[in-house]
């Protein structure tokens, strides 16, 4: 914690976790919900953050971002959550759109119409992963833009890169490489659409030396920099 309190009175700190589980039909966790106030409390970030989607089932914890089914008992059971969480922490949330392989034969909406429905109705945020986008448009055959078009541009703080590994017919979300040609022209048209607000690089494994992800960096702020 003073680690973090040394980074937070030289530079902006956001929280960005994976343990909410927003969408489960568990209970949500309250001690968790303590704890992460009074990290909120402490560090004072710009904002907070999580993934729409599940991590928790029947009392134990899957170690994946689960996609949601996209019907409207979802939808009041996620805003419903949302109003819990952001009421504790007294602050929006902001919510990241996931990757996902699968749909649910019960889904009556796509997914960008829920996501801007539960961003208005619970009047949290966007967390937009351009790099997820891509992955689940072309796992689920849908047109991106059309996901791009749907999203709210009020609602959106942030977004996110990263790079796919192809596998076989379907892509593989793994921050495991450079950002994609198809994910630098999505991340344009997004740009152009809401703007250049703060964008994360995430490379989480088979990390390259600190010069590569410079460059890669830099050609976020070189596109941030055209949409100025």
């Amino acid at each position: 914690m003073r680690q973090l309190e040394r980074v937070r009175a030289r530079y902006p700190v956001v929280l960005h976790g994976v343990g909410l589980s927003i969408g489960s039909v568990d209970p949500l966790d309250h001690d968790y919900l303590d704890r992460l106030a009074r990290l909120a409390a402490a560090v004072q970030p710009e904002w907070v953050s999580d993934h729409m989607c599940f991590t928790h089932a029947g009392g134990r914890y899957s170690h994946d971002l689960l996609p949601l089914p996209y019907t409207p008992e979802a939808l009041r059971h996620c805003v419903q959550r949302i109003s819990v969480v952001q009421e504790r922490l007294g602050r929006r949330l902001v919510l990241e759109n996931v990757s996902s392989y699968l749909r649910y034969a019960d889904s009556c909406m796509s997914e960008w119409e829920f996501l801007a429905a539960v961003a208005d109705e619970a009047d949290c945020e966007i967390l937009l992963d351009v790099n997820n986008v891509a992955v689940s448009a072309h796992n689920h055959g849908f047109d991106p833009g059309d996901y791009l078009a749907a999203i709210p541009p009020e609602r959106v703080r942030q977004m996110h890169l990263a790079g796919y590994e192809q596998a076989e017919d379907h892509r593989l979300d793994t921050h495991g490489r450079a950002v994609q040609p198809d994910v630098w022209s999505l991340y344009e048209a997004a740009l152009a659409r809401f703007g250049p607000v703060p964008t994360s690089l995430e490379w989480d494994q088979d990390i390259p030396d600190f010069e590569t992800l410079c460059t890669e960096a830099a050609r976020a702020q070189e596109r941030m920099d055209a949409a100025r």
